[in-house]
């Protein structure tokens, strides 16, 4: 604890010999554009990778970037972002090597945690052909995760939040990305929303009653 004290002190030094208002235009308030919603692995930094600084981007990080309807953290957190922050651009991030995801894909037992993994088994099932006939191991973990950012941009699109923001005159844009570690690049998977939109006989909610 001593040496994150430490490193605070000359954080704050570094910060202020750049710009001696750093600390109070901070303090006004924040107006992020982006909320990012990531894994909780430490090697996935969100403001590093995607080269933004304080006060522009809001974040969320649980293990496997997962967007569970049952999560009121994340439900709480996503219904500020978009009503009250206002912001812009949504991104569920994944990341090649993700723990979580090499858990689920095993048949081992891992505790408490089983029961968040399950929902990562759910994508499996979802897209079992396509991983039954990819028989590379490292491979078809690469493109579960993948898969799974896929599908967590698509929960994104059937909780009322979101729906509700899409009727407005400036909704926010989704996006699902992967960061790899070993090259350090975030990659676009091209999530297409809008053909999501051909299940919205099942999602759709109305509007909300007041």
């Amino acid at each position: 604890m001593q040496r994150i004290l430490e490193n605070n002190k000359k954080w704050v030094t570094q910060k202020r010999n750049e710009d001696p208002e750093y600390f109070n235009k901070l303090a006004l308030g924040q107006e992020p554009r982006y909320l990012f919603i990531g894994c909780s692995d430490s090697r996935v930094p969100a403001n590093e990778i995607s080269g933004t600084g304080p006060g522009e981007m809001f974040v969320h990080r649980n293990i496997a970037n997962m967007v569970v309807h049952t999560d009121m953290n994340l439900l709480s957190v996503l219904q500020y972002a978009v009503e009250v922050l206002k912001v812009k651009v949504i991104i569920v991030c994944g990341h090649y090597g993700c723990g979580g995801v090499a858990a689920a894909a095993s048949n081992k037992q891992y505790g408490l945690i089983d029961n968040w993994l399950r929902n990562i088994k759910d994508v499996m099932r979802l897209h079992e052909r396509e991983m039954l006939n990819i028989f590379d191991e490292e491979e078809r973990l690469r493109r579960l995760v993948e898969l799974n950012v896929i599908e967590q941009v698509h929960n994104l699109s059937k909780t009322s939040i979101i729906q509700n923001a899409m009727r407005s005159d400036d909704p926010p844009k989704l996006y699902g990305l992967v960061y790899d570690i070993k090259e350090g690049l975030l990659k676009d998977l091209k999530v297409d929303v809008e053909g999501f939109k051909r299940y919205e006989h099942i999602y759709n909610v109305l509007e909300k009653t007041h």
